[in-house]
């Protein structure tokens, strides 16, 4: 019955954007009576709304659930890499902050200029701005950037961030971070020099032409050594932005106000419009949505769009639709299938669940083709070089295939099924897209049951634990992933690399390690030319279809609503949600 009501639910939302199509783009005037901006549905992904240069006043936010972590060498989530750049954490680099194509640029930021580089692309040398601080006074220098990158490798300490810098810069020293540094100053990473207090040197071992992408995550960031609490540095981070935290209680709420060692000469890609940003945790997502459409606060962080009972309200009322959007978030949608749990480590048992899969109820727990996204058929993005049409199961139309599940169940030797557990996140949309999986499933014999879990232990231990999957026996694994940078090496990489599954904090869920993969990998890595790079993940992508370790259902969409008072409003392309620090508000 729940399915039922879904599906009809989602059809209804689905004929109703069709029928309206994209709304208005009529121009408006900024508040400072300058640029023009965009307004209407979907505008924020065609330019800016409510342009204005006013500042002062608090800009409300929310999240059902805490970040996984504040502190930038554990964080994860896409939301909170928004947020730490857009307020606290800079890097050398960023990317620029304007809509479109843009956006994807990456620009300096602590660093004066984009890198020189020398020895066949090999070594990458920066020069740091002057003036810039941490948010006490003391001078943000070229050993801070390092000491930052290094913690990075604490993996003991600080699990659950990326795993890019550690893979590209350790080069076989096994540096064990800066807990565990036998340097005198902690900075003993040989692969980074900092010759004096405004140049930083990186020597890699190998060209690495995403190289550039990597020093503009929050997770290369400047930490100062004498104010790091290890696995406590998340509780209150120390800015390197417009923004400092004057309080964070877990759970309920964080409060930041100005930095008044921030200097807006030093930083072009920062607005730093409102003097407050309090972001409220905890908030159901039906709430969630009541507020924002009630007007108590601005934009909801996650922004993964409002509630299937909130789309009719929005898409059906004039006023309310035009401070909505509906962007291609660069997400896929997807749920990995382990490889260690039984009867999963037979391959049949994975296409078996292929074929028995109804993407199209799943689309439709997510909001429909309109607010929840494209049907998916390989794991990657349209938005990514390296993408095509490969649908080695047959899945374009979103239809479960009956007759070819239970042949594969055959040849795994489970021809009435068997019983499974499906892992998800315990909110809203996920947990009825698990629903609607588990739905599917039991037309042909599979027997899943839920288990949903806080979202933010899920991905860090409850699914990036492999020791837990097997503990639990999640044979199936709901998860959504954005590239980490845009590209395919960005996207694909940390996913599906056998070499680089770990304890904890691990994202390879269904923990393929295929050494034809792997090896693909590396020569994609290594190749100069973007072309023949996108080409090679092109021959990756079909091999991790081909091993039916995933089932992507969506290209993820995400129908998210603006208090109509927040201003400099616009999607990020690199994030595919809306630029958190351009944000200001009118009143």
């Amino acid at each position: 019955m729940r399915t039922g009501a879904l599906v009809a639910g989602s059809a209804a939302v689905a004929l109703v954007l069709s029928a309206c199509g994209s709304g208005s783009n009529s121009p408006k005037t900024s508040e400072s009576g300058g640029s023009q901006g965009v307004s209407g549905f979907n505008a924020a992904t065609k330019g800016v709304v409510n342009p204005s240069d006013k500042a002062g006043g608090t800009l409300k936010l929310v999240n059902n659930s805490d970040p996984d972590s504040f502190d930038p060498a554990r964080a994860y989530y896409a939301w909170v890499w928004n947020f730490q750049k857009g307020f606290y954490v800079r890097s050398l680099l960023t990317n620029e902050a304007k809509p479109g194509d843009d956006g994807l640029k990456l620009v300096p930021d602590l660093a004066q200029a984009l890198p020189e580089l020398s020895d066949g692309g090999k070594t990458y040398t920066f020069k740091l701005k002057s003036g810039v601080k941490f948010e006490d006074g003391s001078p943000i220098t070229s050993k801070d950037i390092k000491y930052g990158i290094e913690r990075n490798f604490a993996t003991d300490v600080l699990s659950g961030g990326p795993p890019y810098l550690v893979d590209v810069l350790d080069q076989g020293q096994k540096y064990p971070g800066p807990y565990k540094d036998t340097d005198p100053n902690k900075l003993g990473l040989k692969s980074v020099e900092t010759p004096d207090d405004s140049t930083i040197i990186f020597k890699l071992k190998e060209p690495l032409s995403d190289f550039s992408y990597l020093l503009a995550m929050p997770s290369a960031g400047p930490v100062p050594a004498a104010k790091d609490t290890g696995d406590k540095y998340g509780e209150k981070p120390v800015s390197s932005g417009p923004y400092k935290f004057q309080s964070y209680d877990q759970g309920k709420k964080a409060v930041l106000v100005r930095n008044d060692q921030w200097d807006k000469k030093t930083d072009t890609v920062r607005k730093a419009l409102p003097d407050q940003i309090d972001l409220t945790i905890g908030t159901a997502v039906e709430e969630i949505d009541n507020q924002l459409l009630g007007g108590d606060i601005d934009i909801d962080t996650a922004q993964t769009g409002v509630q299937q009972g909130s789309q009719p309200k929005i898409l059906l009322d004039p006023e309310k639709k035009k401070n909505a959007d509906a962007p291609n978030t660069g997400f896929i949608r997807y749920f990995s299938i382990s490889t260690k749990v039984a009867p999963f480590n037979d391959i049949h048992c994975r296409k078996a669940v292929q074929y028995a899969t109804d993407k199209v109820t799943l689309q439709t727990a997510r909001g429909g083709a309109d607010a929840g996204g494209d049907i998916a058929t390989n794991m990657l993005p349209p938005t990514i070089a390296g993408h095509d049409d490969y649908d080695p199961f047959n899945t374009k139309s979103g239809k479960p295939q009956i007759d070819k599940a239970k042949e594969e169940l055959a040849a795994c030797g489970k021809p009435n099924g068997f019983d499974t557990v499906i892992a998800t996140r315990n909110t809203g949309k996920e947990l009825k897209t698990a629903e609607a999986l588990q739905a599917a499933l039991k037309n042909v014999g599979i027997n899943a049951r839920l288990d949903p879990t806080e979202p933010s232990l899920y991905f860090r231990s409850t699914i990036g634990a492999p020791s837990n999957v097997a503990a639990k026996g999640y044979g199936l694994m709901f998860a959504g992933w954005g590239a980490d940078f845009p590209t395919a090496f960005g996207f694909l990489q940390v996913l599906v690399d056998g070499r680089n599954i770990s304890a904890s904090g691990n994202n390879n869920y269904a923990e393929l390690n295929d050494p034809e993969i792997n090896g693909l990998i590396d020569q994609a890595k290594a190749e100069a030319d973007p072309k023949k790079a996108a080409d090679i993940w092109t021959n990756i992508n079909h091999k991790v279809m081909d091993a039916s370790v995933m089932v992507p259902f969506v290209y993820d969409k995400a129908l998210n609503y603006r208090n109509p008072r927040v201003t400099n409003v616009f999607v990020t392309e690199y994030y595919g949600m809306y630029d958190f620090g351009s944000l200001g508000v009118s009143s």
